[in-house]
């Protein structure tokens, strides 16, 4: 009777406490009873004494605990109190761990809740900073507005300097998003990528909770199909002489069907998907990016499109130049310079 009676409490308690969300988050990396190894690189929780688990909960908030990931897991546990941590050790060791399946739904639950997408135009480029900026329309320009500070050219007060850049110290699933820039815009990373840099192709960790396999109960943006399309051409040298598979005088592209891993030509992923960084904007906003479809501010559908409008020579916009015709052999094809 006693027994039952602790586990009605620490039901009670996991239901009520600050902490419950964070622990089916962690759930969703560390494993139903915590027998994962997170990421492929964490300590398997449920192998360590309450005491331990104790002590690196209360080193990771303070930063002084841990190696790669400390940073992210700084995040994790940040509004963490020391009665929440002791629940927590407490409740791992006692098999108080959600359910995979559950840890999983809870944890996408609350990160597509604080993932929210943003609009920079909605909070930085209101009405009044484009009057105050007035974009465009000035028939003077002041010493006070010459380049981008905001004092003029005599003074150098404390706001000369220009704010600082401060990335994102969130944690992955805890950040909101920007809305993409244009259709089709990478998406930014609103989450920290203290632990996660530098990328490579054999120990590339985005991977962990992108796929799309994993993405959706991670609360996490999936990897799109065009990172599993190969675009490279298989050009070949044949007898000492170069030989190109693709025929650019035609327009030929070499497209490969998706396969089911990352093509490791996109495997550097912060090369084109930037840290939110959380400064202000210098200069107001007036570009407003056009988007062909409902969702392009949140999702992209560049995959479904991506031969729209590759017309072969002789059909459609096509155009062949001179000097197209005079270099169609050439492996580089015509000079980019020689064009018109």
């Amino acid at each position: 009777m006693t027994k039952v009676i602790k586990v009605i409490a620490l039901g009670s308690l996991l239901a009520s406490s600050t902490y419950a969300a964070s622990l089916a988050a962690c759930a969703g990396c560390h494993g139903q009873h915590f027998e994962k190894h997170a990421m492929g690189k964490s300590k398997v929780v449920k192998d360590m004494s309450e005491a331990d688990i104790l002590v690196a909960l209360k080193g990771y908030k303070a930063g002084t605990y841990g190696g790669a990931m400390k940073g992210l897991m700084k995040g994790q546990v940040a509004s963490l109190s020391d009665a929440d941590m002791k629940a927590m050790a407490t409740a791992i060791k006692g098999g108080g761990g959600a359910a995979t399946d559950k840890a999983t739904a809870n944890a996408a639950s609350a990160a597509v809740e604080k993932s929210k997408v943003i609009s920079l135009d909605d909070t930085v480029c209101t009405p009044e900073r484009l009057a105050e900026d007035d974009l465009g329309n000035k028939k003077v320009v002041t010493e006070s507005r010459l380049g981008l500070r905001k004092t003029d050219l005599y003074s150098e007060e404390a706001d000369t300097t220009g704010m600082k850049t401060n990335y994102s110290s969130a944690a992955p699933g805890t950040s909101k998003r920007l809305a993409r820039a244009f259709q089709d815009a990478p998406p930014m990373i609103p989450h920290s990528v203290e632990g996660l840099l530098p990328i490579k192709a054999g120990n590339n960790q985005c991977v962990g909770c992108h796929m799309p396999e994993v993405a959706a109960g991670m609360g996490a943006t999936p990897i799109p199909k065009s990172h599993f399309t190969d675009f490279r051409p298989k050009h070949k040298v044949i007898n000492g002489t170069f030989k190109k598979t693709i025929d650019n005088y035609k327009n030929e592209v070499a497209i490969s069907k998706p396969q089911d891993t990352l093509v490791q030509a996109r495997f550097n992923c912060s090369q084109c998907h930037a840290p939110q960084s959380q400064g202000d904007l210098a200069v107001s906003n007036t570009f407003q990016g056009g988007f062909s479809a409902d969702d392009g501010k949140t999702g992209s559908s560049w995959y479904e499109h991506m031969t729209d409008d590759l017309a072969t020579v002789g059909e459609g916009n096509s155009v062949v130049t001179p000097e197209d015709i005079a270099n169609k052999n050439s492996a580089a094809g015509a000079s980019p310079w020689t064009k018109h």
